[in-house]
Parts: structure tokens; sequence; C-alpha cells
């Protein structure tokens, strides 16, 4: 397989999830569910990326509600005295995170194309994703967005690009995209940056299932499983 400039691993044909139905039974909002999993990552996080894309099925598989918490990592890094990823300012780090990402979506069946700019700006995205956190078409944005970022490498904090993505959900893109620019909704934003400083996060993506803190895209598959156990535990007859 011939693989894309820049090294990138080639994309499935249907890599625009902007265009994707809608899942009827998203997991993301699956009310009466015992067992949930909160969900911290970051447009601009390349392994939030991978975490992204799968979480949806993987959560469904396993009748685990998932919980949407986008966020902001450069507040995060600033506030533990790092100005910029530690990907970019450790250059063995970085070299070794952007091999292990062409194996990682190799692994997954996922596109990837290094990004040119990195880390993007996600301020837009991240807003974007507060105000559908809890509506059916999240997972189809966040992924179209993440695709958008790691896939295509183009910006994701246009408002022109986003609209497309909102378009072709059939959402309303300029009631959306307004309501993302007002305060209470940049308000919101800090809030939920300032909560993931407080629950003890410091990077992305990082899942919490009950107070347990699970941290990093390969460990999504361990939160899933307590998230389980605790809905067994929750069906058991009690004397």
């Amino acid at each position: 397989m011939n693989a894309p400039r820049g090294g990138a691993v080639a994309p499935k044909p249907d890599q625009h999830a902007s265009r994707r139905a809608l899942p009827a039974d998203s997991a993301a909002a699956a009310p009466g569910s015992s067992a949930e999993i909160e969900f911290w990552f970051e447009f601009a996080s390349n392994y939030s990326y991978l975490s992204a894309m799968r979480i949806e099925d993987a959560a469904r598989q396993s009748g685990v509600r998932i919980l949407w918490k986008p966020f902001l990592l450069g507040p995060i890094f600033r506030a533990l005295g790092i100005e910029t990823s530690p990907f970019l300012l450790q250059k063995e780090k970085g070299a070794y995170v952007w091999q292990d990402m062409v194996r990682q979506c190799r692994k997954y069946g996922l596109a990837w194309r290094k990004p040119s700019t990195f880390p993007r700006p996600s301020v837009l995205p991240a807003r974007v994703a507060l105000i559908g956190a809890e509506e059916p078409w999240i997972g189809v944005f966040c992924r179209a967005v993440m695709e958008l970022n790691f896939a295509l490498d183009e910006d994701i904090d246009q408002p022109e690009r986003l609209a497309s993505i909102l378009i072709g959900l059939n959402l309303p893109a300029a009631e959306i995209l307004d309501r993302a620019g007002t305060e209470p909704v940049k308000a919101l934003l800090r809030h939920q940056t300032d909560e993931a400083r407080r629950k003890g996060i410091f990077g992305a993506p990082t899942f919490f299932v009950g107070s347990a803190m699970f941290w990093g895209n390969d460990r999504l598959d361990d939160a899933l499983m307590l998230a389980s156990e605790h809905k067994r535990a929750a069906a058991m007859p009690r004397e």
C-alpha cells in the first residue's frame, strides 16, 4: 500500500466522520446505564485521537455510558511549568511519539498524517463539543474534528471548517457556532479545564470510572473493564 505524503498511514475509504449517520443508540445518550466512564480529551492531542475514534463502539459493546469531557491541555501544562507539548520540549520523546502513532494507527485501522502544526489551536471545537456533550451527535462530531487534524492535516479552529462538519450532520451550524462564541460557553470551557486540574489530570486522554483515574489511550480498555465490573456488581441481587 502506498502511503500518502509525509509518511502518513493511508486512510480507509470512509474517513469522513462528518458524513456518517448518527448512531441510533449513541453511547453518549444512554440514560439509565449504571456504568459510566468520563472521557477527558483534547482535540490537539494525538493520543486523544486514538481514543476518540474507538471509544464509542468500545463503550457500547461494554454497555458503558460515556461522559464526554473536552478541555484544554495548555493551561494544565502551564500550571505545571510547561510552556508547550512535552513532545516538542523533548526531542527524543517527540521522535518516538511520531513513530508510535504510525504503529498505533495501523493497529486500529485509522488514517494518520503527522500534523504540520502541532499542537494545533483547538478552542473552538472544544466549545462546540461542550455544547453537544450530552447530544447524540457528540461522538461523530469529535471523530470528524480529530480526522480533520490527524488524518487530513487541516486547521480545526476555524468556524468554516466546523460549520462544514455540523452541516454534514444536519445540525444548525450558525446557531451552534454563534453560541460557542458567547461568554457562558467560554466560561464553561474555563471551568471544565479548571476541573480537570482539580481532578489531577496532567495529560490526555484521561478516563475516570468513579474516582479511579486512567491515563493514556492504552488504558481505555482497563477503564471500560472496571466500569463493566461496576455495572455487574450493581446488578447483583442483594440479600
